[in-house]
This record gives C-alpha cells, structure tokens and sequence, in this order.
C-alpha cells in the first residue's frame, strides 16, 4: 500500500500558520523503513474537503489526516469523512470514556462533541489530553497540533502498522557533484536510467547565486542492491570526468 497525507486547514494555505507535519511524517515513516508517496492540502471547506476524502476512500492507500477534527465551526473533517463515507456520526464510546476520564464533572456537550466520529470508527488514543483521534477504511484522523499529533501517528505505527516496517526493499543513495551543471551530465544520467531500469534517477541542482557552490545532487533510490551497483557506476563516471564528489548523507 501506498502512504498519503491529507492536511487540513485554511490557516496553512493563507500563510498564518507553515505546515510541519508533512516533513515529520516523512521522517516518522523513514525511520520505520516507510515513505510518504503523495501529500495534498485543503483549506476548511466541508464540500471541497469530502470530496478529497472520497478520492482517497475509494483507493487503498494508507492516509494520515492531520485538522479539522475539533468541535468548533471550522473544523469540518468528521462531518466530511461521515459524508465521503455515506455514514452517520454519532458519539463514541471509548471516546466518550476517555474524554469523561479526561474531564470528570467538568465534562460539557462541547466536549463530548469531539469524541463523535463517523460510524464504524476506531480512537486513536491520545496522550496530551486523552481527547482521541480516529480511523476508519485505512484513514488516519489526527489533530492539527504537532503535540498531539505526532504521538499520535507513532503509536498508528507502531501499535497498527508494525507488520509493514522495512517490509520493502527500497532505500535512496546520492553523491554531490561539485561545480557541475545538470546539461553536462545528462547523457550520464540517461546512461544509468537505461542500465538499471529497476531504480529510479534523481537530479537536484544547487545554483552559485543562492550563496553555496554550484553543485548536483545526484542519486538512484529502489532496491539495494540495484541501487547499490548504479551508485557504484556512477562514482566511477563522476570521478572519471574530473569531478569532486562527496557521498550525501
């Protein structure tokens, strides 16, 4: 299965808030031998955003939510993941348990509110204030606060998909290339495209003007071992045409 991300919020697309979940769920992922493979961002409008999610319910790739799911007028991704699902929302339980754990007497209809989820849902347990997230049809629903967000997508992880990590054979290895421009290495990279059709090229160049040597960064990333003899043969070449070069780390 393939992994995405779906990141909610007005705030992030005029600006008022910058996005940091995609980059740590990229890093979350990497260390478990995971990657992300698309990302997309929706403001808060409740039609555009069930839309979004009936695209992605009707795939089977793994979706981390991260918005919405709060009980104020603008949080709109329960409603809409009930609606992209054709379900009903309604209160519950283990919900209901840990926010009544959560606030005792203090407990309100407000608060009760951010523990209903669409139908046939599961809670995401949730360590800074027991208030859950939740998943249903390989959907991911986390807040959009880093603090209880990211917990909570390691224990997704680690506690729902433990049976996925490093289970694919896939790693990424680069060099950087010292004062050399993309146009004179492209018969190389075309060279190493066609010699290991099984891993996939990459080229991303670094200009003089943004205050850093001209530089290429040049890499393979699948399988090991065919990533592994591409590199190989790319050093050899890079070095064979006079250039310095130092592995990325």
């Amino acid at each position: 299965m393939d992994i995405g991300a779906i990141i909610v919020g007005d705030e992030i697309l005029s600006g008022r808030r910058q996005d940091k979940h995609l980059s740590k769920l990229i890093e979350l992922l990497a260390v478990r031998g995971l990657r992300l493979s698309w990302a997309r961002y929706v403001g808060d409008d409740g039609e555009r955003l069930t839309r979004a999610l009936s695209e992605s319910f009707a795939g089977r790739d793994l979706v981390f939510s991260f918005g919405g799911i709060g009980a104020t007028p603008d949080d709109r991704t329960r409603q809409s993941a009930a609606a992209a699902l054709q379900v009903e929302l309604a209160l519950h339980a283990d919900a209901e348990r840990e926010i009544r754990a959560q606030f005792g007497s203090d407990v309100t209809p407000h608060r009760l509110q951010m523990g209903v989820f669409p139908v046939g849902s599961e809670i995401i347990p949730n360590p800074y204030n027991r208030i859950p997230g939740f998943s249903i049809a390989n959907h991911f629903f986390v807040p959009g606060f880093p603090v209880m967000a990211w917990p909570m997508v390691e224990w997704v992880l680690d506690q729902r998909l433990s049976h996925l990590h490093h289970g694919e054979d896939f790693v990424e290895q680069a060099i950087t290339v010292w004062e050399a421009m993309e146009g004179r290495l492209v018969d190389l990279m075309e060279r190493l495209t066609d010699e290991f059709p099984g891993a996939t090229l990459f080229s991303l160049p670094t200009f003089a003007e943004e205050g850093r040597r001209r530089s290429v960064e040049l890499g393979m990333k699948g399988p090991r071992a065919i990533v592994d003899s591409a590199m190989a043969r790319m050093r050899a070449e890079v070095e064979a045409r006079g250039y310095e070069w130092e592995d990325k780390r």
